[in-house]
């Protein structure tokens, strides 16, 4: 089980486990909704799906961090935007979660491929 699973199991345990002390005459809470603001190297790294020292690294060599008092915070948004031109893309970097639905990136990258190798015998006939 890689770190990242583990993290998420051992916060479904504890959850349940908060559910089941809660006292019954408080109202239900909200879920939580996803935020677009990331705060702390854990949750950066979190999303990143990497250890916190390659974090760190990245953020070292450019990756968008803003340090606020003793916080550190990244966007969502702004890691992907960084993580796409990265990879030599023009498009932002979509990290994948469980539920994600990838069909559209899937369809989206084979309409590429296809267009880049097109491209390619064109020129080779010319």
């Amino acid at each position: 089980m890689d770190e990242v699973s583990h993290r998420v199991a051992l916060n479904a345990i504890a959850m349940k486990k908060k559910q089941k002390t809660a006292n019954k005459s408080r109202p239900a809470t909200k879920p939580r909704v996803q935020n677009d603001r990331l705060k702390g190297w854990d949750e950066i790294a979190g999303f990143l799906a990497q250890p916190v020292a390659v974090a760190q690294r990245w953020a070292r060599s450019g990756m968008p961090v803003t340090r606020e008092g003793r916080f550190l915070y990244a966007s969502r948004e702004e890691l992907s935007r960084y993580l796409g031109r990265e990879a030599g893309l023009d498009v932002p970097v979509r990290i994948a979660t469980e539920g994600t639905d990838l069909s559209a990136d899937l369809d989206r990258a084979l309409a590429y491929a296809r267009g880049g190798k097109q491209d390619r015998r064109k020129k080779a006939k010319r």
